[in-house]
Parts: structure tokens; sequence; C-alpha cells
């Protein structure tokens, strides 16, 4: 009988069985200082390091799921004369040039798969071509190496994001493509941008979105989703029916390392979670807001803090701390590094940066064992001998990009858990 890799996401621990990633590519590269702000980077990052690190990443997942990248799905959708066609005409629905359209007509699917995502060089064929300061007629999509931000599995479902920057738009374009007609998948998808708020605050990346159980839902807002992107997952799970949870946790907006939730928070195990102090667990700074959603019902409650929450809807969490507990400074300088930033491959079974020394320390105290990503690549170390662990993973560079291990990640099935 073949895998089944039809979506199923109830947990944010359950054992890994699909994900999607994108291997970093020349559109990284394709920035300079002065865009690079605009493509939402701090930093202009060294491909060839960063391909090495995020081969780390590749490698240890091949050894424990299915791995599909977005490049290999796109080319295979793209097969289809109707996805080829309206995708090109989504992506290109400002462009005033007609000729980018024939182009990218003529391409065959695995041509244009990297076209859409490395960017169309612009042609200087005219004298305001020539002297254009643009470099792209298509922009590449600098961004899709963080491949969690543009769709959320849910249950069985994927929410297509509604992206705070219109840079990443084309990211869910893609995303949405993917999903709704890669077959192996078998989902449908529903679009933040078409939820029941039609207000052009609605915004919603998948970063800020964590799934506790199949009944709880984590939502950080903050500089990514708003709280009329929370509203539409609120419509959404108001016509699934039945009693659901979301805790809605506030973030702070003046820096770009508190982009998103799973930057200050995310769970390791049924019982563990990796928290960032000053964000998740100050009282009275940054609200925490409790919601029930009984059938069409909505009760709305401020609480203490998310493992306050938690443990009142019967979740109790241990909190192991970014950058350990010694010092303050050393907190704020591996949570900048995506130092709360873990990926489960399982319960108690996670994968992060080895650069945040005191954050792996602190999971090492906490029962995690240690282990080198290269060690698990080469077939050194068995993973299924360790009952829980941390496989580091160099970041370098990867860091640069202000994102970590979860947010490369784009998980399709997991296996449930026992709660």
């Amino acid at each position: 009988m073949d895998k089944d890799y039809s979506v199923n996401v109830n947990s944010e621990i359950g054992e890994l069985e699909a994900v999607i990633i994108h291997s970093v590519g020349s559109e990284v590269e394709n920035m300079t200082p002065e865009n690079a702000e605009r493509a939402l980077y701090s930093d202009i990052l060294n491909l060839s390091v960063a391909k090495q690190e995020y081969a780390q990443l590749r490698g240890v997942l091949s050894k424990v799921s299915r791995v599909f990248e977005v490049e290999d799905l796109l080319a295979f959708i793209l097969k289809n004369d109707k996805v080829k066609t309206d995708l090109i005409q989504k992506v290109c629905l400002n462009c005033t040039d007609s000729r980018i359209l024939d182009f990218l007509y003529q391409l065959n699917p695995h041509n244009l798969a990297s076209q859409l995502i490395e960017g169309v060089a612009l042609q200087r064929d005219n004298l305001s071509r020539f002297l254009s300061q643009k470099r792209f007629a298509v922009r590449p999509l600098h961004n899709f190496f963080f491949t969690r931000d543009a769709s959320v599995s849910i249950g069985n479902r994927v929410m297509i994001s509604q992206m705070a920057s219109s840079v990443r738009q084309r990211e869910t374009q893609i995303m949405e493509a993917i999903f709704d007609y890669y077959p192996e998948f078998n989902t449908r998808t529903f679009s933040a941008e078409k939820g029941g708020n039609q207000c052009k605050r609605v915004s919603i990346e998948g970063g800020d979105v964590l799934i506790g159980k199949d009944n709880l839902t984590l939502i950080g807002i903050g500089s990514r989703t708003t709280p009329e992107g929370v509203d539409v997952v609120i419509d959404k799970m108001k016509e699934k029916g039945g009693v659901h949870h979301i805790i809605v946790q506030e973030l702070p907006t003046e820096r770009e390392s508190f982009i998103h939730l799973d930057m200050v928070f995310t769970f390791l195990n049924q019982n563990e979670c990796m928290v960032y102090e000053p964000v998740v667990m100050q009282p009275n700074r940054f609200k925490t807001i409790l919601i029930k959603i009984d059938n069409k019902k909505v009760e709305i409650k401020e609480e203490k803090n998310i493992l306050d929450s938690l443990s009142n809807l019967g979740i109790d969490m241990k909190p192991i701390y970014c950058g350990g507990t010694a010092d303050l400074w050393t907190q704020e300088r591996e949570q900048w590094h995506s130092g709360a930033n873990f990926f489960a491959i399982g319960p108690g079974k996670i994968i992060g940066y080895n650069r945040n020394v005191a954050t792996i320390e602190e999971l090492n105290k906490n029962g995690y064992e240690v282990i080198s990503a290269h060690d698990v690549i080469k077939d050194k170390v068995q993973l299924t001998n360790y009952e829980k662990y941390v496989v580091t993973i160099d970041g370098s560079e990867l860091s640069r990009g202000g994102g970590g291990a979860r947010c490369m990640t784009m998980p399709v099935r997991r296996k449930d858990v026992e709660w």
C-alpha cells in the first residue's frame, strides 16, 4: 500500500510524516543592500554557506519523513495547462509588459517553476528598460525558504495566508495552487483573504499560528498578523461547529525578531515548551487572550500568560528558557537568532540552531540529548535510540534571514498525539 500523504496536522509535535521545504537558491542572493530591507531582510546572505546549512536541515528531515520541495511540487502541477494559465495570470496581474506573459507561457513546467521563484530578469531592449533601476521584471521570492508563512495545515485542511507585505503575495499564490492541485495532499484550502472579514487590515501568517490540539490553536498578533486576521479563523471555526479554543498572544512590534509567535514560543513535547521569558512570562506587558468558540457562540477573556491559559485548558507545560536563565543579555541575543524557534519532528524530538549555545545547554539540562546534524546524516547516530533529543544545525547565515527551523518547514502530515 502506498504511503498516505493526505494533509493531517493536529498538533505541533506529532511524529512528522511529510513536510514541504524550499531549499535556498539564487533568489536569496538576488538582492542588494539597497533593496534588502524592502525584501524584509536585515542583511544579505552568503548563498554558498546558506546552502550548506540548509542541506543539513533537509538531510535530517529526510531521515525521518517524506520531504517535498516547493519547486518540484510546482513543476508537477504546472503540467496542467489550466493551472499554468491561472497562476501566470495571477502572478502577472499588474505586469505592464505583455511580453512577460508570452515568455512565461512558452517555458516548460520545470523552467517556469524556477522563474516564478528565482525571478524573471528585465530585458533591456528599449530605452526605458535600459535606463530602469530594476533588475527584474518579476521579482525573486527572497523569503520563500521560510515555507511556514504562506500556508497553515489545520487538521485536514489548509489555510492560505494573507501576508502582511505584498512582496510575499506570490508565495501564497503558489502554495494555494500546490495544495489545490497536487493529488497526494488530498485537501481543500481556504483563503484568509477571502475570509469573513474583507477589511484591508486582514493579515495572518503561518509563523503566528501554532496548532496545539485538534480543538486548540495559538495565534500571535503583532507586525505580521492582525486581530482582523484572527477574526477570519474565528469565523472558520464557527462554521466547523463544536468547541474550539484560540489563545491569542500579543507580540512586541518594535523589533523584527518578534515578527511571529514562533520566535518567542514553540512546543517541544506534550509537557514542555520553549519560551522567551521577557515576552511570554512577564505579567501585564503583552496581553494573552482566550477565545472560546462553542458552535456560533464566542466568549473572550484575558488570561495571565500562555502557560497559565494552557493549564486552564488541561495542558500543563514546563517552560524551557531561550538563552537560559542566568543572563538577560544572553536571552536577548539568542532570541534574536531564532533561539526559541524549534521544529518538532516528534514529541521531545526537535531541531534548532547550534549557535544558540545557552539555549541548547538549557535543553540538555532538561534531558534533551544534543545531536549534531552531521552525525545524523552520516548515520553515526540512530535517532530511534533516543527518547528526547535536539538535533543541531549550523545557522550562521540562515539565521540572518530572520527565522529558524520552524520557519523553514511546512508540515503536511503528522501522526496524532496522545495527550
